[in-house]
């Protein structure tokens, strides 16, 4: 048997995993003895994991997030009313399954951010596609793309991920183009996708902040009243961490 051969042939069809790990055996590398099934699903498990692994990281850099947040560095000793058991359940990733929506409110600082793209990563780990924005930026990107013809194919882009973050909703008010977008978004992912939305702004003023009664109340129907809310009270985190890296 010529193994250069074998080694060749597995890295022309991409088995680049594999391959490494019958190279290494072959050297001696891996010291273990295998009965012939045994060798094969350890190459084949070797295989895998790596193509599993390279897709998470793609999934994770084509999200686009800010930063990275992970689920188990959630900080839930602060006071700011995050219910572990509530967010761990949402850490199940259920409600992206179901088609379900989730809205975190509280002041800047409380940490909405990171939750969100907490559970953004989450969803790359279990191979949902997500993509993350700025919701002003995401607007001003859009309003481009009308500009340039290409509007209808931004949104199918949107429409199409399972996990939808929108962050820091409402900081900017909407002017009518952002308005339908922001309405074109929602009724293509209804029922179909799951969507974050993350705002210092209460839901209560979101039907003032959205404006024209009718667009409003087709946006609040279809992502307000199906969703889980989390809402964070309290300081600025971030204030606090800094006054305690001063001392």
């Amino acid at each position: 048997m010529n193994h250069q051969t074998t080694l060749e042939q597995m890295k022309s069809m991409r088995l680049n995993a594999m391959a490494e790990a019958h190279y290494n055996h072959l050297q001696g590398r891996i010291n273990t003895e295998y009965t012939t099934d045994q060798y094969v699903s350890m190459l084949i498990e070797r295989e895998w994991e790596t193509k599993q692994n390279n897709k998470i990281n793609r999934l994770i850099k084509n999200a686009r997030f800010r930063f990275s947040a992970s689920i188990q560095d959630i900080d839930y000793t602060t006071n700011r009313q995050l219910n572990r058991n509530v967010f761990e359940r949402l850490a199940v990733l259920d409600f992206i399954r179901n088609k379900e929506n989730i809205i975190i409110t509280g002041a800047t600082g409380t940490g909405k951010s990171y939750l969100a793209q907490a559970l953004g990563n989450q969803a790359c780990q279990f191979l949902f596609k997500t993509l993350y924005y700025n919701t002003s930026r995401l607007m001003e990107d859009l309003k481009i793309a009308r500009l340039e013809g290409t509007y209808t194919k931004a949104l199918l882009k949107i429409e199409r991920v399972d996990l939808l973050i929108l962050d820091d909703f409402g900081l900017v008010p909407l002017d009518t183009q952002q308005r339908q977008a922001l309405l074109d978004i929602i009724e293509g992912r209804y029922d179909r996708r799951s969507t974050i939305m993350s705002s210092q702004i209460p839901v209560s003023q979101w039907h003032e902040l959205i404006g024209e009664g009718t667009i409003a109340d087709a946006i609040l129907d279809r992502i307000v009243h199906s969703s889980h809310r989390i809402e964070l009270i309290g300081d600025s985190m971030r204030k606090k961490q800094l006054k305690k890296e001063r001392n």
